[in-house]
């Protein structure tokens, strides 16, 4: 088959949480220019709805849905419109987060409010999906993690900067995201579904410059990620040109843990 054709996502249901936040938008577009019908999803309605509307001026099949992970009724509710509007699903990228949790020393509470949003409430929309996605005869699971799930926290990039009271839930929540995407791929041998996960290192988002001239220096690249450099990555993976590609963790850290 052409490579093109690998790569496109025509005629596939892909849903995306977290479809407004900061990698949230760009995955969005990518699946979109590879020709997916992507579905959107927030907590609040008018964004979920404003990103979607922002693609669709540009041509791109986009449509939103409300969900909030926390809530089972809510992750059911999501399941059922799927089904009813689309009729399939053939893709879902795991990528909503919730960040109550503010630093090492916050109140226990918030770290049992992240683990029920970021843990119990991920996993059960990720059984949901994923029973959607095998019923529709098989697809593709992309989890967003991060590089911090693989490696404690260099503390030396916040020299300098008021930041470096790092959360612990975070670090927590993306290791584990990261062998779950292991045991969900083992757990669904012969059912035509592939489970990987993108761990990615820091996106440019208007840190502080010390900040910036700490951690750039750093990479082989000599810069924090863009806003393009997650698109290609998660298309290989929801496309057919990714069909041999199961179980794993890519690192796009542009050299930084070489």
């Amino acid at each position: 088959m052409n490579v093109k054709e690998l790569l496109s996502l025509k005629n596939k249901v892909i849903v995306v949480t977290g479809g407004s936040g900061k990698y949230g938008k760009c995955i969005v577009e990518g699946l979109a220019e590879a020709d997916a019908t992507v579905i959107t999803t927030s907590r609040d309605p008018k964004s979920a709805e404003g990103t979607a509307e922002s693609f669709r001026q540009v041509g791109y099949d986009v449509h939103a849905l409300v969900v909030d992970q926390a809530i089972p009724d809510s992750v059911n509710t999501l399941k059922q419109q799927i089904t009813e509007r689309f009729g399939r699903l053939d893709g879902f990228v795991n990528n909503a987060v919730s960040r109550p949790m503010k630093g090492y020393g916050a109140p226990l509470e918030q770290f049992e409010l992240s683990m029920r949003d970021n843990a119990t409430g991920m996993f059960h929309l990720l059984r949901e999906m994923t029973d959607l996605i095998v019923r529709s005869g098989g697809g593709s699971v992309i989890n967003i993690a991060s590089m911090m799930g693989m490696k404690g926290p260099d503390l030396s990039n916040y020299e300098g900067t008021d930041m470096g009271d790092l959360p612990p839930d975070y670090f927590f929540h993306n290791a584990g995201l990261i062998n779950l995407t292991r045991y969900m791929a083992k757990m669904h041998a012969g059912k035509n579904v592939r489970f990987n996960c993108i761990s990615p290192g820091g996106l440019f988002n208007d840190q502080p410059e010390q900040f910036l001239k700490n951690y750039c220096k750093k990479v082989p690249l000599g810069r924090m990620a863009n806003r393009d450099d997650i698109k290609g990555l998660v298309v290989l993976l929801a496309s057919d040109a990714g069909a041999y590609i199961n179980g794993e963790n890519i690192l796009m850290d542009g050299g930084l843990n070489a």
